[in-house]
């Protein structure tokens, strides 16, 4: 009798697996390995997520072979949000998710109360709707998901193409894939379909794209050729090629194209006109140093050099790298800027962007020395949130415009925000410039696409005198009070000023001059919500470059975002903020004597 009832209880399982909704069928395995069958034709299988549960690897397997594997953080106890498996590719097949969950359960029964299994769903449609409060209104995010480091960038045909590591099932890192966007102004941005998927070979990691003018590659003239790193138990690189002006690559046959017994990464490869080849500096990480490649053809490839061993900021790994060259403002003369994106050891922690300047010619790159016969350490951005940062390739009228990663590796997977994660920052034009000890340094000023976001100043004092009791100029509030700010700083004698934004619950962003010491600091310690991480709140300084006592800044404040840059862009702040409401003031005062604002507006901005 008892092999009789167990035997019964069997088939009625077999028979009644657990449901998990229309045209899904879901079989428990065991504590840990599950069966999702799809009964039913449909776009999208949609996976709950449960933001803080841990990854569960998902087996897609059709025909049964294994296709594709995935990572995502299925729902335990609750469903944060949803993201959407395309299954489209195999209509008409036969498809299984085979789940393997990371958190065991004691029995069967246990596992099956996890919140996913009643949550999964079919649909022809994914809701991208925004439900964040924190999603800004005028900088590029993914549609959904994570993102992190921009990548693929080139100009064509009017417009700019952004690629970027995406995670397109969760909002923390993981399946790292190329995401794709496009605009023509720099501003407003169309969301495209992933670009460049895992394979064999891995996960997709950073790297770059160029205009193949001559034909080099051998997939035609105007081709646009990218190469990006294949992550799996090694890290190698590999190529690919769009005919379809960045929609869709396909990749070379024979990848990888250079590997190495040491980790690199994050290719980025541009055609050196004068010597009639391809040039690539390579990311040697845990080196902490950059390797120059030169190729024909992208697919065979020599090193030729080294740079930056002992130089700059060494207490990271190095990351992101790229090469150009720059004008020097008010000379006849050019230099090369080699970017060097490092994490840890920014100036103030964590994630952060140098660079050097120097001389390259077509193989070897020579930094420049300061008095001492030193190599400086230079920072493009003396925000806590600006990592990252490379340049748009074949970019129009000779510009050097770059965008970076609007976070910090400190806290970017704990930021108050779930459905996206991650913003990029406000391109930037690059320039040189010499300052007043004679060094050359890059100015990052804001790209002149974003002068259309204005609309009319709002009406106000255009020069006003502060002291120590401050003086309040109401911000603008729709659109939760996103706007520029334009406005020069007269010390005049006092000691600081301060500019400060602010909402009526206390909590703010303050800007304080400090002319004696030539710099300017930012200090978000009390800007909003910042108890997530203990590296959040944080008081950044940047040289002003100025001689004068008087300093001109844009300040560009968005949803979860403050951008301090000087006028000309001779030093940046980039931060994240999270205002529990939106900053409605700002309040100007001095101390130690009396200054004066020159110069005052405020624009609303139209979006």
């Amino acid at each position: 009798m008892k092999k009789i009832f167990i035997a019964a209880l069997m088939a009625a399982a077999l028979a009644n697996p657990a449901f998990a909704g229309d045209g899904l069928r879901v079989e428990h395995l065991g504590t840990a390995h599950s069966l999702v069958r799809i009964d039913a034709q449909s776009r999208y299988i949609l996976l709950p997520v449960q933001d803080d549960a841990e990854d569960d690897r998902i087996v897609v397997v059709v025909d049964g072979r294994a296709e594709k594997t995935l990572h995502v953080r299925l729902a335990k106890t609750r469903v944060d949000f949803y993201v959407p498996l395309d299954i489209t590719p195999w209509a008409g097949h036969n498809v299984v998710l085979s789940v393997h969950t990371s958190q065991g359960r004691a029995t069967v029964r246990e596992a099956k109360q996890d919140a996913c299994w009643r949550n999964l769903r079919l649909s022809d449609t994914f809701d991208t709707t925004n439900r964040e409060k924190y999603r800004p209104a005028y900088h590029h995010t993914p549609l959904y998901g994570w993102m992190n480091d921009p990548n693929g960038m080139f100009y064509k045909d009017g417009e700019w193409h952004l690629y970027f590591q995406a995670n397109p099932y969760g909002s923390k890192w993981q399946n790292m894939t190329w995401g794709h966007s496009s605009s023509r102004d720099l501003v407003h941005w169309t969301h495209h379909p992933l670009a460049i998927e895992p394979d064999a070979h891995g996960t997709i990691f950073s790297g770059s794209c160029a205009i193949d003018h001559t034909g080099s590659v051998g997939v035609g003239k105007g081709a646009v050729i990218g190469m990006y790193t294949s992550c799996d138990a090694s890290q190698t690189q590999s190529l690919v090629w769009s005919t379809d002006g960045g929609q869709t690559f396909e990749k070379y046959a024979a990848n990888p194209v250079i590997t190495l017994e040491t980790e690199a990464r994050d290719p980025n490869m541009f055609w050196d006109a004068k010597h009639g080849r391809w040039v690539m500096i390579l990311a040697h990480a845990l080196e902490k140093e950059m390797l120059i490649f030169n190729s024909p053809d992208l697919k065979q490839w020599t090193l030729a050099s080294h740079f930056g061993k002992g130089l700059g900021a060494q207490d990271g790994v190095w990351e992101c790298p790229d090469l150009f060259e720059l004008p020097i403002e008010g000379e006849k003369e050019s230099r090369w800027v080699l970017i060097c994106n490092l994490n840890p050891g920014g100036p103030f922690g964590g994630s952060a962007t140098q660079y050097f300047t120097g001389t390259f010619d077509g193989q070897t790159f020579v930094a420049d020395t300061d008095a001492t016969g030193t190599v400086p350490t230079k920072w493009l951005d003396f925000g806590k949130d600006h990592y990252a940062t490379v340049s748009w390739s074949d970019a129009p009228n000779n510009r050097r415009t770059v965008v970076g990663w609007m976070s910090n590796w400190q806290y970017a997977t704990e930021v108050p925000t779930m459905q996206f994660r991650s913003a990029n920052t406000l391109p930037r034009d690059l320039k040189l410039f010499r300052a007043a000890d004679g060094q050359l340094y890059c100015a990052s000023k804001p790209s002149p696409e974003l002068l259309a976001m204005r609309a009319a100043a709002l009406k106000g004092s255009r020069s006003l005198s502060v002291g120590s009791t401050a003086k309040s100029v109401a911000l603008p509030t729709a659109n939760d009070g996103i706007c520029e700010i334009a406005l020069t700083l007269n010390a005049n004698g006092a000691d600081s000023v301060r500019v400060a934004l602010a909402n009526e619950a206390g909590e703010e962003v303050a800007l304080v001059y400090d002319p004696a010491a030539h710099t300017l600091a930012v200090d978000r310690t009390r800007s909003g919500l910042v108890s997530f991480s203990a590296d959040f709140p944080a008081r950044t300084v940047s040289p002003t470059f100025e001689t004068d006592g008087s300093v001109s800044l844009r300040i560009f404040v968005d949803r979860s975002s403050v951008e301090v840059f000087e006028a000309d862009g001779r030093f940046v702040h980039t931060d994240l903020v999270f205002p529990t409401s939106p900053y409605t003031s700002l309040r100007l005062s001095s101390t130690g004597g009396k200054a004066r604002v020159s110069s005052l507006a405020i624009y609303p901005l139209n979006i």
